[in-house]
């Protein structure tokens, strides 16, 4: 009786473990978790070894209560910024336009990265290419044809479409430019729809390689739906400590008092981790935080397009995703701090009082370039 209590007790802390991490998409730790379990169970059948059952059942016991405590903690303590309820929604057909527009968008980005370009600037060293606006056309061209009554914001092409509709598709036809102008391999088409202002679902070609050698990996989401690098599940890392961390962030191209606080943030993390790195393609960091092969991303003043697809690609492989004052996040905020949720709120420690500081000396961190008229629920 003892024993079935016992076993009762660990199966219903596995069902509240399983519960939570679903949400969060932490399939692995479950795995290993059900795993030790079961081979405790399997020992429950040999009465002669009760009293190491039992022990290893209260062992087991601790372990998911202090689990649970830690993930309440850790990451829920955080509100989630994609779309929570998703029924209602054609999430497949999103799901699967977001991803056939930013291929579509590739394959006009491969078939131009090793040729000459053609440069504009939209300022002093902000580049612009034809190919981000042949891309952005050729992207514009999948999203019009499946979805023609939705509201479009793209980086070239600014808004359009129906301004009444609940639904915006955020688009970079090219994140990380300047990469791209100079063949150096960080740089991707991003692609992600809202509904009423959260992110449902989201895809990301990513660049790699490098002249001659380019080659491409595919980060996809949807609301509710895990995350995934070329069709294999993907989860953020479990490293808990700053100074076991890498880290990535980026700058902008206003040299102005957030430049300069970044500055002081690059400097105090990179005493202090195993080292800050700057890509210039905030799509592709993010991806790279979802991945787990970084721990965190942060940036100041970056656009709807640069983040939409990231966050919730960050956010569905188990990250966090705030403001860098810890405030509740939105794709028309003008900071954002994602992590692999674990490590969120020591990185805030640093991160929260300069960009607080900013906010009290008049610094301007309120929402921008949300089409008008359109109703958002953040």
């Amino acid at each position: 009786m003892q024993n079935d209590t016992c076993k009762d007790g660990v199966q219903n802390k596995i069902a509240q473990i399983e519960e939570i991490m679903d949400k969060w998409s932490q399939r692995r730790l479950v795995t290993n978790l059900i795993n030790y379990v079961s081979n405790a169970l399997l020992i429950c059948h040999r009465p002669q070894r009760r009293k190491l059952v039992l022990q290893k059942f209260l062992s087991i016991s601790i372990f998911c209560h202090n689990l649970l405590n830690y993930i309440v903690l850790a990451k829920i303590t955080f509100a989630l910024i994609g779309a929570v309820t998703v029924d209602q929604l054609p999430l497949k057909e999103l799901f699967l336009a977001s991803e056939a527009a930013a291929k579509r968008g590739a394959e006009v980005v491969m078939a131009a990265v090793d040729k000459p370009h053609n440069i504009d600037y939209k300022g002093k060293t902000d580049l612009v290419t034809d190919t981000d606006r042949n891309t952005e056309l050729a992207i514009l061209e999948v999203l019009r044809d499946k979805f023609p009554g939705h509201l479009v914001l793209g980086e070239e092409g600014g808004v359009s479409g129906d301004a009444t509709s609940e639904y915006l598709w955020c688009i970079d036809p090219l994140d990380g430019t300047t990469n791209f102008a100079h063949g150096y391999p960080s740089f991707a088409v991003s692609v992600a729809v809202l509904h009423r202002g959260r992110p449902v679902a989201a895809s990301v070609v990513e660049f790699a390689g490098g002249p001659f050698a380019w080659v491409t990996r595919t980060f996809t989401a949807s609301a509710g739906g895990g995350a995934f690098c070329n069709g294999h599940r993907i989860h953020v890392s479990s490293t808990d400590q700053v100074e076991r961390s890498l880290l990535v962030t980026g700058f902008g191209y206003e040299h102005d008092e957030a430049w300069a606080a970044n500055i002081a943030l690059f400097k105090e993390f990179t005493d202090v981790s195993r080292g800050v790195r700057r890509l210039g393609a905030a799509a592709v960091d993010m991806c790279h935080v979802a991945l787990g092969i970084v721990e965190a991303y942060w940036e100041f003043r970056l656009k709807p397009w640069d983040m939409a697809a990231g966050v919730l690609i960050v956010e569905e492989a188990g990250g966090t995703v705030t403001c860098m004052d810890g405030s509740l996040f939105s794709v028309f905020d003008r900071s954002v701090l994602v992590s692999n949720g674990v490590l969120h709120k020591k990185l805030l420690e640093k991160i929260q009082p300069p960009t607080e500081k900013l906010i009290a000396d008049g610094f301007d961190f309120s929402q921008w370039l949300k089409p008008t008229d359109y109703v958002s629920d953040v």
